[in-house]
């Protein structure tokens, strides 16, 4: 004789049902798409919200979508450079990379951090590859010119992506690979460069036409002076609040990279809050989504 139904089961299994089909026709519009992934902050160092990424990009990947994950690593750098009584310095937020800092950047970031990620999302069932911005001529980069109060400021090998060879993300998204890629550069002259994640993700995005640019963060998102979420913003509208002081700190330059991808063709780019668990599927898959979302007008 069969046993009756687990009441608590059959609630659960029925939420879920109708999340599926909630979700349904946003799997269906995003089929075929690119998302690329700016993985980096609390969620990267959180072992429990890094298996949540995993298994959320390996769904997203199962869907349909093609995901690009850019990770970022600074606490992990910041880590080995203590251990080897490395002092760092920054300016607006990049770290002033000498020749002996940017080997231990490119050590940790495309030497241990990469490969932590391939391997959490392998686990979770994915078929992730890793490689740094020098693998295949990925990401060309120039050394960073930087001025403030009228003097140029030197940051050593820190660089800025001119040219991100896009053909080599198709291949593998085509293959069945789920690219991961640390933010290292490479120069003309051969010179090696610490690029900043974000603006990695940004550059990327662009090169590969992306339909969205998933900024994960430690904040919910773009707040208003009394600390609202905003949830929808276009390129003007993010100009406007720079203005005036609504938009400061180290939200800046996130909202640039996202208002510069969104210029150069990628449909929409959304900072959203990587602490919260599955906020890459409650963004994607929901109508509302749950981080900013910016446009063009």
């Amino acid at each position: 004789m069969s046993q009756p139904p687990n009441f608590s089961e059959t609630k659960h299994w029925l939420r879920t049902a109708r999340t599926l089909a909630e979700a349904l026709p946003y799997m269906q519009r995003y089929t075929g798409k690119t998302f690329v992934i700016k993985y980096g902050g609390h969620a990267m160092v959180d072992n429990e919200l890094a298996k949540v990424f995993a298994s959320d990009i390996v769904l997203i990947k199962q869907v349909g979508i093609d995901p690009v994950v850019v990770h970022g690593g600074g606490p992990q750098i910041a880590e080995l450079l203590e251990r080897l009584q490395i002092k760092s310095s920054f300016v607006d937020g990049l770290r002033v990379t000498d020749a002996a800092t940017v080997e231990v950047v490119e050590m940790v970031l495309a030497g241990k951090t990469n490969p932590q990620i391939v391997a959490a999302i392998t686990e979770a069932g994915g078929n992730a590859l890793g490689l740094s911005g020098k693998d295949a001529g990925l990401i060309l980069a120039n050394r960073v010119q930087m001025v403030k109060g009228g003097q140029p400021i030197d940051l050593g090998f820190v660089g800025d992506p001119v040219e991100v060879d896009a053909d080599v993300l198709r291949r593998l998204a085509q293959a069945g690979f789920i690219p991961v890629i640390a933010p290292i550069g490479y120069g003309r002259g051969g010179e090696t460069y610490n690029i900043n994640a974000d603006t990695a993700a940004g550059a990327v995005a662009s090169a590969v036409e992306a339909t969205r640019l998933l900024m994960l963060t430690d904040v919910p998102g773009v707040l208003d002076k009394d600390g609202n979420l905003l949830t929808d913003l276009t390129v003007s509208q993010v100009a406007s609040l720079m203005k005036d002081g609504t938009i400061t700190g180290g939200m800046i330059p996130k909202l640039e990279t996202c208002v510069e991808a969104v210029k150069e063709g990628v449909e929409a780019a959304v900072i959203l809050d990587g602490r919260v668990p599955h906020a890459l599927l409650l963004e994607i898959f929901t109508a509302r989504g749950v981080g900013t979302i910016v446009r063009r007008d």
